[in-house]
C-alpha cells in the first residue's frame, strides 16, 4: 500500500495525523505499508514556492492513493488563482482524473441529539452525493476579471460541461445506486441554464440503460429546501461541481457536524484521494479541538475503494461507532453528559477500538 500523505494547513495537520494512526493499527503488520508525506497548498508554498510543488504531484501520481488534509487560508482570494492555497485541490483533481467525488451523509443514531433538525427527519439519515469534480464553472474558460467599456471591472466565470463528462458521472451514480436502495436524483438548473439542460438530457438519457433504477430530477434550490424537510427520501444524489459543493455542505448538517463527514474523490481506476469535507478550520487550528473523525472515515473508505480492504474499512466505520457509543465526543458533537476530547485523544480512542 503506497499513499501519498497531504495534510496541508489549518487543522489539516492535526486530523490526518489521527487518520494515519488509526491505518496502522487496522493494517499492522498484514502487509507493507508506505508513507510518503508531501506539502500541499499553503505547506506547499513555504517549502517550494507552489501550493502543488511538481514533487508533491509526481508523488501522488506514483501513489496508489492520497490521504488529504485541507489546503486554503484566509487571505487566499488576494492571491492570484494560481498560486492559492486552497487552488493545489483542484489541480490534483485535474491531473489525476479525479472526477467522482463521493460524499456520504449518514446519522450515527448516537449523534441524532446533535442536529438543529428535529430527530425525527434525520434519523435513520444515509444518504450518497455523488459530485461531478472537473468540469462545471470551477474549470470552465475562459475565467478572469476585465475592464468593460465603460471602464468598470468586470468578473467573469463559464459554467460548462461535455456530454461524455456528464455521461460518465452519470454511469457512476446509476452503478452506485444498483449498490443502494436503487434511486438516482440528479439536480440541476435546467430551467435557466443550458448548461443544465444538457445534463437533465444527457442523465435521462443513460438512465434507460438502467430500468431497474429510480430516476428522478431536482432544481438545485428545490433539492436544498429539501435536503432541510426531508432529507430521508434521497439515496444517490448527482450533482455538477460548484451544486454539490453546496448541497455537500449543507447536508453535513444533517449529521450534527462537518467534522464527520468523509470524501472519496476517484478516477476511472482505483486510484483515489480522500479527505474530510470540513476544510481548513483556521480558527481552530493549532488549539486541538478539531474532530478527526471525518480523516478517520476518510481512511476507511481509501481502504474500502482503492485497497478493496473491505473488512478492514468495516472495522474503521465499527471502532467509530463503539466511540460514539461509549459517549466520546470532540468539541463540534459535544452533548451534555458525554465525555469531551481533544483531537489527539480522539484518535487515540479509535485506536484503542479498533484493538479491542
Amino acid at each position: 500500500m503506497k499513499i501519498a500523505v497531504m495534510p496541508g494547513d489549518g487543522v489539516g495537520r492535526e486530523v490526518t495525523a489521527q487518520a494515519v494512526k488509526v491505518l496502522k493499527a487496522i493494517v499492522g503488520n498484514q502487509l507493507p505499508l508506505e508513507l510518503i508525506e508531501a506539502p500541499v497548498g499553503g505547506a506547499g508554498i513555504d517549502a517550494a514556492g507552489d501550493p502543488l510543488p511538481a514533487s508533491s504531484l509526481e508523488i501522488a501520481k506514483k501513489a496508489d492513493a492520497i490521504l488529504f488534509g485541507a489546503a486554503g487560508m484566509p487571505g487566499d482570494e488576494a492571491i492570484p488563482y494560481a498560486m492559492r492555497p486552497g487552488a493545489s485541490l483542484l489541480r490534483l483533481r485535474k491531473e489525476l482524473g479525479l472526477f467522482a467525488n463521493f460524499r456520504p451523509a449518514f446519522l450515527f443514531p448516537e449523534l441524532i441529539g446533535a442536529s438543529t433538525l428535529k430527530p425525527e427527519v434525520v434519523e435513520g439519515l444515509d444518504l450518497m452525493i455523488l459530485r461531478e469534480l472537473t468540469g462545471d464553472i470551477y474549470f470552465g474558460e475562459p475565467r478572469g476579471i476585465r475592464i468593460t467599456a465603460s471602464g468598470e471591472r468586470e468578473g467573469f466565470n463559464t459554467m460548462r460541461y461535455t456530454e461524455s463528462e456528464v455521461e460518465r458521472i452519470a454511469h457512476v451514480a446509476f452503478r452506485t445506486a444498483r449498490l443502494r436502495r436503487g434511486k438516482v436524483c440528479s439536480v440541476d438548473k435546467a430551467n435557466v441554464l443550458e448548461t443544465s439542460q444538457l445534463w437533465r438530457e444527457v442523465v435521462t438519457r443513460v438512465g434507460t440503460a438502467y430500468p431497474d433504477v429510480e430516476l428522478t430530477h431536482a432544481f438545485v434550490d428545490a433539492a436544498a429546501m429539501m435536503l432541510m424537510r426531508a432529507p430521508k427520501q434521497f439515496d444517490v444524489i448527482v450533482t455538477g461541481s460548484i451544486f454539490g459543493d453546496i448541497l455537500s455542505d449543507a447536508a453535513a448538517m444533517l449529521t450534527g457536524s462537518i467534522g464527520m463527514l468523509p470524501s472519496a474523490s476517484l478516477a476511472g481506476n482505483s486510484k483515489g484521494l480522500y479527505e474530510p469535507v470540513h476544510g481548513t478550520a483556521p480558527d481552530i487550528a493549532g488549539r486541538s479541538i478539531a474532530n478527526p473523525i471525518a480523516a478517520i472515515l476518510s481512511m476507511g473508505m481509501m481502504l474500502r475503494y482503492s485497497f478493496g480492504r473491505i473488512e478492514d474499512a468495516n472495522r474503521v466505520e465499527a471502532a467509530v461507532r463503539k466511540v460514539l457509543a461509549d459517549g466520546y465526543r470532540t468539541a463540534d458533537i459535544y452533548q451534555p453528559g458525554s465525555k469531551r476530547l481533544g483531537t489527539a485523544e480522539m484518535g487515540d480512542a479509535v485506536v484503542a477500538a479498533v484493538m479491542r
